[in-house]
């Protein structure tokens, strides 16, 4: 249970409150800071990011997936500033961050990542990416490792390189950007759940004001390069580059991840060597959404404010 849901008293009368009222009354009794930062990208310039900051402590940078944005970690960072300074942003081309009008490659956004770090002030940081943040965080651990201290690859997202997987987070994606209606982004989102019944309202509706912004249909071809074949065996997991990663690790699954199932947890823990491997049951590509509780915790145990057993639920 996150802070704020653990701050609501519970109503006299009437229907119960849920647990979950709306994605920033997560963080009404949580001190916050949403604003703005200029962000220098090689190639690219300076890039307005937007950045969500929270708590205190280690450094702890939070990487959402492709097409999304920092709501993503909404249920998780509150509860996570008890212990870290959380930050969350938007990756360039995403969110309400700039949309500059080049292909957002996986060295793109990790240059955009140490950028931000830069203007933060931030020598070094545990990162935690979901889907194409954890192969972001990932690059970044294996070519920046002077930045990063401990990693979290949260559900990163067809590791072997799946044909189909492509094809259909492409397919959904431009149809819900070219026609950002309540049906087709309702369906994008959904994918990401297996809990169907935790897609709310707020959440399609921000993430259709998202698909809405005027550039965004050009954003999102920028972005889906990474679903095209030739170019993401640019980028693609391989031992080559992540058996270079010296960071910590750990992985985060689940047992109903459409993007790829334990094979391909194990066949990433192979090229890492030595790492920690938790599943998340009853969730599906979002369990910082869908398993707040859990996910919280296995951070905070790995990360070093508990001592951490891989495997144990919190």
């Amino acid at each position: 249970m996150t802070a704020a849901a653990e701050a609501r008293p519970t109503s006299s009368s009437g229907p119960p409150i849920p647990e979950h009222v709306s994605i920033w009354g997560e963080l009404a009794d949580v001190d916050h800071e949403l604003r703005h930062v200029t962000v220098e990208v090689g190639g690219v310039g300076g890039v307005r990011t937007r950045v969500l900051r929270a708590g205190s402590g280690p450094d702890l940078v939070l990487l959402h997936g492709t097409g999304g944005h920092l709501e993503a970690y909404a249920r998780d960072v509150a509860t996570l500033a008890r212990h870290f300074r959380v930050t969350a942003y938007d990756m360039v081309g995403h969110g309400w961050s700039d949309l500059p009008d080049v292909p957002y490659t996986v060295d793109v956004l990790s240059d955009h990542l140490v950028g931000l770090l830069d203007a933060l002030d931030i020598e070094r940081a545990h990162l935690s990416g979901e889907s194409l943040g954890g192969w972001v965080a990932a690059w970044t651990a294996a070519h920046h490792p002077e930045r990063v201290e401990r990693l979290v690859l949260n559900t990163p997202g067809n590791i072997a390189n799946k044909l189909e997987v492509m094809a259909r987070l492409r397919a959904s994606t431009t149809t819900a950007v070219e026609d950002p209606s309540d049906e087709n982004v309702r369906r994008r989102v959904t994918w990401l759940f297996h809990d169907t019944t935790q897609v709310t309202d707020e959440l399609v509706d921000l993430r259709r004001s998202v698909y809405s912004r005027p550039g965004f249909r050009a954003a999102i071809a920028n972005t889906l390069v990474l679903q095209d074949p030739v170019t993401r065996a640019r980028f693609s997991w391989d031992p080559s580059w992540v058996g270079r990663i010296t960071a910590p690790t750990l992985l985060v699954w689940t047992d109903h991840d459409p993007t790829g199932g334990l094979d391909e947890a194990e066949l990433l823990r192979g090229w890492l060597g030595d790492v920690d491997l938790h599943v998340i049951t009853g969730a599906g590509h979002w369990p910082q959404w869908e398993k707040p509780g859990e996910f919280v915790d296995v951070h905070r145990r790995f990360l070093g404010a508990a001592p951490f057993r891989a495997g144990e639920h919190a």
